[in-house]
This record gives structure tokens, sequence and C-alpha cells, in this order.
């Protein structure tokens, strides 16, 4: 039987989940952290065509790099006076070079010979001051989007300042990490070898409220990239204990919150799951008192709102200087503000909150 055979048929006992850890870690995650490292630099937003160009542009130099050799088919012709046509033997499957143990693993995967352990949080002593200047670059880095009140804090204790001089190198392409950084102040260049026999290629610049070097903590894997400081720069580092206890939990967490209520919203039915998922990770809660506006009639607008607690009443002046009159109530799960954007006009009522809501 052949390996499909054996992984599709057969009940998974140890040692063949054993077999297949090692099939994953060795052969198919090196694979996908180099076309997820390109995917997150490029951000193409045809994702399909940049992968089906991604895996045709680099085919021979990634069977060559991965030690992929394809044994040529065996072709036997037939007597010319039996059958005209020519009569091919199946072809073997691609016999792939064993290779060492690889340090760099994508994505950590947890099972039964791999337990996670709960996250203990761990405080860092720091003032006032150092917490408030993390709190508000928390607010700005979509990293951290996904955590609640009480994530936030965990996350400010266990954060660590760091400063670097202007030339001083933060994180070097192809070393292991074990760190995500915040960038409080300064600005950081962002470079990246492609291939060996490329020079270093500039990226990008980083600045204050941005986030890098979360890639080696996803995906168990070397650095992308290396990063230089241009200025003097103050950095705010983050472990890989609490980035996996509590970031990257929380976004998976977040994730299946609103893909469920995403679900519910009639608009979005025509969405496949790919597109809801990307709704649902852009998403950010925002909290209203009672009596408080959410929009106002006549604004312009460019936020479109789903009521995930609470309700709300929305009220409209039918002409100018007449006192608005309530034409709709809003409840948990319904939706406001589209077309502000949809026929790009402005707020055509006020919404208030009635309870307190997000």
């Amino acid at each position: 039987s052949t390996w499909g055979d054996n992984l599709i048929h057969k009940p998974l006992g140890m040692d063949q989940e054993l077999i297949n850890r090692e099939y994953i870690n060795k052969k198919i995650n090196p694979l996908l952290e180099k076309m997820v490292v390109d995917l997150l630099i490029s951000k193409p937003d045809d994702i399909v065509d940049f992968l089906v160009d991604w895996f045709n542009t680099r085919r021979d130099s990634l069977k060559k790099e991965f030690g992929i050799v394809t044994k040529e088919s065996p072709v036997k012709r037939k007597d010319s006076h039996d059958d005209d046509e020519d009569e091919v033997e199946d072809l073997p499957m691609p016999v792939v070079a064993k290779r060492g143990p690889r340090n760099s693993v994508s994505a950590e995967a947890y099972g039964i010979f791999n337990k996670k352990q709960a996250y203990v949080a761990k405080v860092i002593q720091k003032g006032e001051d150092q917490k408030r200047r993390i709190r508000e670059r928390l607010e700005q880095a979509f990293m951290f989007n996904a955590l609640d009140e009480r994530e936030k804090e965990i996350v400010v204790n266990a954060m660590e300042e760091r400063r670097f001089n202007a030339g001083e190198t933060v994180i070097k392409q192809g070393e292991d990490g074990d760190h995500l950084y915040v960038v409080d102040s300064g600005q950081l260049d962002c470079y990246r070898q492609f291939s060996k026999n490329e020079q270093q290629k500039f990226l990008k610049t980083y600045g204050p409220g941005e986030s890098f070097g979360e890639l080696a903590l996803l995906y168990n894997a070397p650095r992308a990239a290396t990063i230089i400081c241009k200025s003097d720069s103050v950095l705010f580092a983050l472990d890989r204990e609490c980035f996996n206890g509590i970031v990257k939990d929380a976004a998976s967490k977040k994730r299946e919150k609103y893909e469920g209520f995403l679900a519910r919203v009639d608009l979005l039915q025509a969405m496949d799951a790919y597109e809801k998922s990307n709704i649902a990770d852009a998403l950010k809660p925002e909290k209203f008192k009672q009596g408080e506006f959410v929009v106002k009639q006549g604004d312009v607008g460019d936020t479109f709102f789903f009521i995930e607690e609470g309700e709300a009443v929305a009220t409209k002046a039918m002409k100018p200087g007449e006192v608005p009159i309530e034409v709709y109530q809003y409840k948990a799960g319904d939706y406001f503000g589209e077309l502000a954007l949809l026929k790009n006009v402005t707020r055509q009522a006020n919404i208030i909150a009635k309870v307190k809501q997000s």
C-alpha cells in the first residue's frame, strides 16, 4: 500500500502519528514557511494568482532546495505490427531525498507529544509612565486589536522596554527569535535577502505604534528579515510565551466569535468563509454609553457598525430644522451605516445608544 493508503485508511496509532508529524515537520512546514513569509510581506489582493505564480516561478529552485528528485518514467513501445499506440508505464512517485532535522518548524503544533502548558503571566516591574506609553502603542498596533482589557493588562505587565542606538541591529534574518517588538519611538529600517546570491533589499521603515518580529513566533521559524535602527529607538519587547498564551489565542477566539456573529448578517451572506474571516479580523469593538450618539445625521461616514450587545434607536429630521423623530430600533445582531459607504452619501439618520452597547 502507498503512504496515502496508510494515512487515510488505517487507524492512527502512536507510530503512525509520529510518522505523520515527522513528515509535516520535515517536508511540509519548510515549504509552507517560505510561502507564508512571502505572502505576509507582499500582501497580494489576489492570493490565488500570487500563489500560482509563486509556485510556477520557483518550481525548479524549490525542488533543488528541498532535494526533490523526480525519476523519469520509462516508456516502452510495442512492436510496429502490434497497436500503433505507445504503452506508457505508470509514473513513479517523486522520491524525496532524506534531509537532516530542521531547526525552523512552522506553526507550533500541540498534541499528544507537545502538550500546551497553561500560561503563567509574568510581571516586569515598570513605572506608570512606561505602562501608559505601552497602552498607547498597543492601541495603535493591529496585532493586539483582539485583546480585551484584562489581556491587555497582562501584556503591559509582561512587556520589557529596550533601547537601541542608531545603526544597531535589533533582529537578523535567519536567526532564531523569541520576542516581538512594538516601536515606542524612533525609526527602524527593514531589509530582506531573497536569495543567497543577492544583496539584501530595503522593504520599509517602521515607526511608532508599529510591530515586527511576530513571524518567528507565529510560525516557530527563523527571522524573516533584518531590522536596523535608523535612529536611536525605544522598543517594547514581548516574549514568546506571552505571545502564544495571550495574543495568538485571543486573536483566534476573536475570529471564532465574530465569524459566528457575521454568519447571521444577511448583507454578508454572499461572502465566502475567507472573506468573512477577513472582516472578523478587521472588526474592532467600541463601547457607547446610554444616550450617546454613534453617528449623526449629515456627518460624513466611513464606518460600518454591527451591534454586538445592547440596543440603539434611529432618529431622523425629515426636513431641515425639524425635530428628529424615531424611525427605527436596533438590537443585537443588527447593523447600520452601510448606506454612507455603499452610496457615498452623508449619514441619513442619527443612531443613539439606547442601553450600554458595543
